[in-house]
């Protein structure tokens, strides 16, 4: 069976039609099982009915004519269960309903089983017998094994747009719309446009290891290449420079530290000296990278990997003598890019007023695409896993960035309400900019600070713009990250003044280094077997206090004459290491001020973020200064979910009444002590979640810059005693679909279905 089963799985990828794939399947099932009927249904979801549309065994006139409503017979009942059925005695069966146009009632057995592609119902294929038998196991797992095969199949089909035409019962010519696929979004907003394909010159996984000829004409070579590369960044950088400020460019400058011959370089030219080829030494280190970074849990430091191996493959190009340049006029107006794996170089390749949209099949909304391409304003979606992207080339496409969905070949209605959608957003983002210079503020008089997360000097510049009033959360790993050792105190120090300059005089709050576990660096790697729950945060610093005095030193000096720093500790679990880590703190600021660093003493706060810290507010209050929620990762930790786990993604509900009742009350425990608390998280950043956390008391919300405007708009717009009766209300709930389902109807009813229709799914 398997071999039978590989043989048609080469052929029906083999077919260019569908039609003729979707034979050719009915007839070779039909003779592997020597069985009499193979046939296959389409399901076809604007009617709701299944259409026969490919058979071997019955008559060939009913094809593409006959058709069942979603609920009738045992085809209907197989896609309604979606599991298989096996039956010796089909017309007896209470489903069963006859159509004659078919000749299927000599037939007694009966198998079904669902075609299903993630999650989607496309079909049912049923085999058929006249001896009234069950099919047995062997038989039925082929079946389910080719149905699965042929899922992928129809799928591809549907993408590119070669779809059968189903014919519906109002219009038998109807013509079958272009398939939606689903991904991440990575930049809001919609564009309709044309697809073009970019793919990767080179393949580093390819490359073999082996002995170089000559060692120095091997460095010599390596040397050109690396160049050669550096020039590429360099030329991109400077195209996309008048659509970026000098500070986004930083992140091209990011690139070419990576490329420095004291960095990468050194590196390969090491591993060439102990006898390996310029190809294999440079494939070798840029997996290693790529290795570290994509064991990390943070995403944001995650999708650095897909950075590094595009410059590794840049590199590998030159080495290879296979640099791609593609003509300028080659794209096309409206170009929509999809590339297996985006990077911000690739957007240096097309003309700035062509570019409208971007589809990334890896990546997520951390990668630096997608911070690139929400400072662009160009709308994209990240992660559409089972796209196949090669073959959409040259077709007409949607982006909705918002949802993070992807259409091709579009119907006209479809077509027509995206446009609606694109015309409306840029009315919306005309009012939203004037909200830029005014207070978040009620109706009723009350006011609440909306500050931003941030986590290179791109977002920083992007947040003024949206009209942040400070920073909630500064990641300070990324120049970690982008070291082959720690960084020096002066490193850290010019890092973090530029930060504080950019928003001075507002308050900007540096999370100290949060890594460990599996968000390991190159230069200081961590093995574990549950790293979720293991060596990371403050319990690392804590543990290397050279780590941390230096690192808090370089933030005392980077605020002299700004004082605009605050500190925020992660990853707390007790009051001791809040006690530890402040004598450490008085302790650098001593050794600041002794150096002649006038710098007051900066705020210091924690991060609630593991369920034990939320039951001892009160003790850890009285230490700090202020509080600050984690809501992303307390969500985790109190559902027991990994966010990032595709399996349990759907588990992770940010409304759930348990995470709910905590936020409300970390609240109630600060206020008792008199300390400011904030939340930074997704949850600060969705319209409904703000209305809430506002209704709890949160003192401030920190979120992505993208989201700040409509938050502050939703805000604007209500009193705060009509969001303190919508919390009292959601409060008594008991499912998280159903709090989201209720907060929606009140803002809608409100008047902000414009704001949060996008957004309501996130």
């Amino acid at each position: 069976m398997l071999d039978i089963l590989r043989r048609i799985v080469q052929e029906v990828s083999a077919a260019t039609d569908l039609g003729d794939a979707l034979q050719l399947v009915v007839k070779r099932i039909r003779d592997a099982m020597h069985t009499e009927v193979c046939s296959v249904y389409l399901y076809d979801n604007d009617s709701r009915r299944y259409v026969l549309m490919a058979t071997e065994g019955l008559k060939q006139e009913a094809v593409g004519k006959v058709g069942l409503h979603a609920s009738q017979g045992l085809v209907g009942l197989v896609g309604a269960r979606e599991e298989p059925l096996n039956i010796d005695n089909a017309p007896s069966h209470p489903h069963y309903f006859y159509l004659s146009e078919t000749g299927e009632e000599e037939f007694l057995s009966f198998l079904g089983v669902p075609i299903i592609h993630h999650k989607r119902l496309m079909g049912v294929m049923v085999v058929q017998q006249r001896e009234s038998r069950q099919f047995d196991e062997s038989e039925e797992a082929f079946l389910v094994t080719m149905s699965a095969q042929l899922a992928g199949v129809i799928a591809h089909a549907e993408a590119t747009g070669h779809i059968l035409n189903i014919p519906t019962e109002n219009n038998p010519t109807e013509k079958r719309q272009g398939a939606r696929f689903n991904g991440a979004p990575g930049a809001p907003g919609v564009a309709i446009g044309q697809a073009f394909v970019i793919t990767p010159v080179a393949d580093l996984n390819a490359v073999a290891d082996r002995e170089p000829e000559s060692i120095d004409s091997e460095i010599a070579h390596f040397d050109r290449a690396l160049e050669g590369a550096r020039e590429e960044i360099r030329s991109l950088g400077k195209h996309l420079s008048s659509e970026l400020r000098p500070e986004e460019m930083a992140l091209f400058d990011v690139y070419l530290n990576m490329l420095d011959d004291n960095a990468l370089g050194d590196e390969v030219r090491a591993v060439i000296r102990a006898n390996n080829w310029a190809q294999g030494a440079l494939r070798q280190v840029i997996m290693q990278y790529v290795g570290h970074f994509q064991l990390m849990e943070d995403p944001y430091l995650r999708e650095r990997s897909s950075d590094i191996r595009d410059l590794g493959i840049r590199i590998l190009a030159r080495l290879q003598g296979a640099e791609k340049h593609t003509s300028l006029d080659d794209f096309p107006d409206n170009t929509i890019l999809v590339s297996e794996e985006l990077t911000p170089a690739m957007l240096g390749e097309v003309p700035a007023d062509k570019l409208v949209g971007l589809v990334s099949v890896q990546g997520s909304s951390n990668s630096h695409v997608a911070i690139l391409a929400r400072a662009m304003g160009v709308p994209t979606v990240m992660g559409v896993v089972d796209l196949p992207y090669a073959q959409l080339h040259g077709l007409e496409v949607i982006v909705d960035g918002y949802r993070g969905l992807l259409f091709s070949s579009p119907g006209d209605e479809l077509r027509e309400q995206y446009q609606a959608v694109f015309e409306e957003e840029l009315a919306l983002q005309n009012d939203l900019q004037e909200l830029r210079d005014l207070p978040a503020e009620t109706l009723d008089g009350h006011r609440i600070p909306l500050w931003v997360n941030t986590g290179l000097i791109t977002d920083a510049v992007r947040s003024l713009d949206r009209g942040a009033e400070g920073v909630g959360l500064y990641r300070t790993e990324v120049p970690f990250m982008m070291k082959d050792r720690f960084p020096s105190e002066s490193e850290q120090q010019k890092t973090y003044r530029q930060q504080l300059e950019t928003f001075a005089p507002a308050p900007v709050t540096m999370r100290t280094l949060d890594i460990g576990g599996d968000k390991a660096l190159p230069y200081f790697p961590i093995n574990e077997a549950n790293p979720f729950l293991g060596w990371r945060g403050i319990r690392i610093t804590l543990d290397h206090p050279e780590i941390f005095l230096v690192q808090i030193r370089a933030m005392l000096k980077a605020s002299v004459e700004l004082n605009n720093l605050r500190i925020m500790l992660p990853m707390i679990s007790s009051v001791g290491e809040v006690d530890e880590a402040l004598h450490l703190i008085y302790r650098a600021h001593a050794e600041v001020l002794e150096e002649g660093f006038l710098v007051d003493t900066p705020q210091v706060g924690v991060m609630i973020e593991v369920p034990a810290a939320v039951y001892q507010i009160k003790a850890l209050a009285q230490r700090v200064d202020f509080l600050s929620v984690g809501s992303n990762d307390l969500t985790q930790y109190l559902l027991a979910v990994d966010r990032n786990n595709p399996r349990v993604a759907g588990l992770y509900q940010a409304f759930h009444p348990a995470v709910l009742q905590a936020l409300q009350s970390i609240v109630l425990d600060a206020q008792a002590t008199n300390t400011p608390v904030s939340i930074c998280g997704e949850l600060a950043g969705n319209p409904l979640g703000a209305v809430l956390l506002m209704a709890m008391g949160y003192d401030v919300l920190s979120m992505n810059a993208t989201n700040l405007p409509k938050v502050k708009s939703v805000i604007r717009g209500i009193e705060r005693q009509w969001a303190e009766q919508l919390l009292r209300e959601v409060l008594t709930l008991d499912s998280a679909p159903i709090v989201v389902a209720t907060l929606q109807l009140a803002l809608e009813k409100a008047g902000f279905s414009r704001i949060i229709g996008p957004t309501s799914s996130h």
